[in-house]
């Protein structure tokens, strides 16, 4: 067993096999060490979210190397069987890779008994374990940018079918009609840990399927004689955030939640708002809309010239970070940040929004949580409500905003996969400035320098779970810095992250801005005698 650090909060068991991955998160579900708050297993490891004001890493080593691992995986659950039409384009490849013919490929498949062995990637994506070992073949060289919903495919030993449209690089042999995630479903993922799967040719079987009716209701006509807010203009949309949504790894969903964790939170105390209220993230301004209401709003984050015009026609000037009164009939016209990326609307009382898996969170790569903002949404609003707290009148930024072109240094706490570069990748990494490029969103900032991240070898990495801060190190050594809606778990090594105190900062960088990455200790392993103790030694 290696504890290896993520973050100051986070921390991956590099284990020996799947099976020993398993037993430590079946020890630690049964019997839980207090100050861990969500694991993530994978293929060898299980990453590890605590607390350090609870447990510090040292003792959470300790704890971890006394578990025993030899404990049977738990018993497999009920039966899935999966109806697959064989059409894969990737099927030949496979049949050349392993050194069989098509045919063998589909029925070897197709005979195998899977197990759910954990969820991530993307919400109801499962890793399926168990199949034919004749089987095993790499991920595609070049990933593709679309995999369709369905597809079914073959990546090292794992099985899998892609939940929804999305860019990967397993191999694709075949298609299911089935829907593998619906939010209105309970579970919303068809496959959950434990479950046993099996695939069913249909040319072979004759069999039809019978899809459940998974249509969503009917959006109803939004009501207007209650408070609300309308639209006029969202360029970019508009998104409900909040602090998180937490507890719902097992179906493959990571927590999501406000990029600018510092400034949703001074949304919410200028209007006097409950903590975790949800707020709207807006990116670059140009948002507007019109009040039906008395309402109190605030808005925090990148400066954004503030303009309300009253139904009378006259205009002034608001203020960010400080309360704003509006009458019915106020529009209130927001422009572009001269610095920094992203704003938090926050109303007294709160918006009137329907929580999705027990958060307001919108995770834009899973598509999970209330739909965007657009031009034309009528926006409910809760109105007074009884427990508000006096509206704040003293806040301000967290810290000074970065502009396009600015050089912003990001502290970094290297691991778990240091090792896997070399000393010049290492230094390339800190003494080299990464530009943020247009191809930047809530999933990441994807950098851009004249040198690449030097790896040792081109070994492949087994799907491990991956944190919000990774600085992930794709073939090509150009970097990827995880934001809030990353994969739960990632395929390419992850040389470091960024510490969290520095988090709501990354998320505000724009665009042409240059990130210079600054370790704050030497890259070691955890051990249970303290040294490289993440929870305190590396602050």
């Amino acid at each position: 067993m290696r504890i290896l650090p993520v973050s100051l909060t986070v921390l991956l068991v590099e284990l020996a096999n799947l099976d020993e991955t398993l037993a430590l998160f079946a020890s630690l579900t049964a019997e839980p060490v207090e100050g861990i708050e969500e694991m993530v297993p994978a293929a060898r490891t299980l990453m590890l979210r605590f607390r350090p004001d609870m447990v510090a890493a040292a003792d959470l080593a300790r704890a971890l190397g006394a578990r025993d691992l030899s404990a049977a995986p738990p018993a497999a659950g009920q039966l899935v069987e999966i109806p697959v039409q064989y059409d894969g384009e990737d099927l030949n490849d496979v049949a050349e890779l392993t050194g069989l013919s098509v045919e063998e490929v589909i029925r070897r498949h197709a005979a195998s008994e899977f197990t759910v062995a954990f969820c991530g990637f993307a919400p109801g994506f499962g890793y399926l374990v168990g199949g034919d070992p004749a089987l095993t073949v790499p991920r595609r060289q070049s990933p593709r940018t679309r995999i369709p919903a369905g597809s079914v495919a073959l990546a090292g030993a794992f099985s899998g079918v892609y939940p929804q449209n999305s860019p990967g690089g397993w191999q694709i042999i075949g298609t299911t009609p089935l829907k593998m995630w619906d939010i209105d479903r309970d579970p919303g993922a068809l496959f959950q840990p434990g479950y046993r799967v099996r695939f069913i040719d249909m040319a072979k079987d004759g069999r039809t399927v019978s899809i459940p009716d998974m249509s969503r209701k009917a959006e109803q006509e939004p009501d207007r004689t209650t408070p609300h807010f309308e639209v006029v203009a969202a360029p970019m949309p508009a998104l409900f955030q909040d602090l998180g949504r937490f507890g719902q790894t097992g179906q493959g969903v990571s927590a999501s939640g406000a990029l600018d964790r510092s400034a949703f939170n001074a949304a919410n105390r200028i209007v006097g708002n409950r903590t975790n209220t949800p707020c709207l993230e807006l990116t670059l301004g140009g948002f507007s809309f019109r009040s039906a209401a008395r309402a109190v709003i605030g808005l925090a984050g990148a400066p954004c010239p503030i303009t309300v015009e009253t139904a009378a026609g006259k205009t002034f000037d608001a203020e960010a970070f400080r309360p704003i009164s509006l009458e019915p009939g106020d529009t209130v016209r927001l422009g572009q940040p001269v610095k920094g990326m992203r704003s938090y609307l926050a109303v007294r009382g709160g918006f009137a929004v329907e929580p999705v898996l027990g958060s307001f969170a919108t995770d834009t790569l899973a598509v999970v949580g209330p739909q965007p903002v657009v031009a034309g949404t009528v926006l409910p609003l809760n109105g007074a409500a009884s427990g508000l707290a006096s509206v704040s009148l003293n806040e301000a930024p967290a810290f000074d905003m970065p502009r396009a072109g600015d050089i912003v240094t990001l502290d970094v706490v290297l691991g778990p996969r240091t090792d896997w570069f070399t000393q010049k990748g290492l230094d390339t990494l800190s003494a080299q400035l990464w530009t943020v490029t247009p191809q930047s969103n809530r999933v990441g900032i994807r950098l851009s320098g004249d040198l690449a991240v030097e790896r040792q070898d081109t070994a492949e990495l087994p799907s491990e779970g991956t944190a919000t801060g990774a600085i992930q190190i794709p073939h090509s050594g150009q970097p990827v810095l995880f934001l809030a809606d990353h994969p739960l778990t990632g395929g390419y090594p992850v040389i470091g992250a960024v510490a969290e105190y520095h988090l709501d900062l990354a998320g505000q960088i724009p665009v042409t801005a240059k990130i210079r990455f600054r370790p704050i200790s030497p890259f070691s392993d955890i051990s249970a005698a303290g040294t490289n103790d993440i929870g305190e030694d590396q602050r």
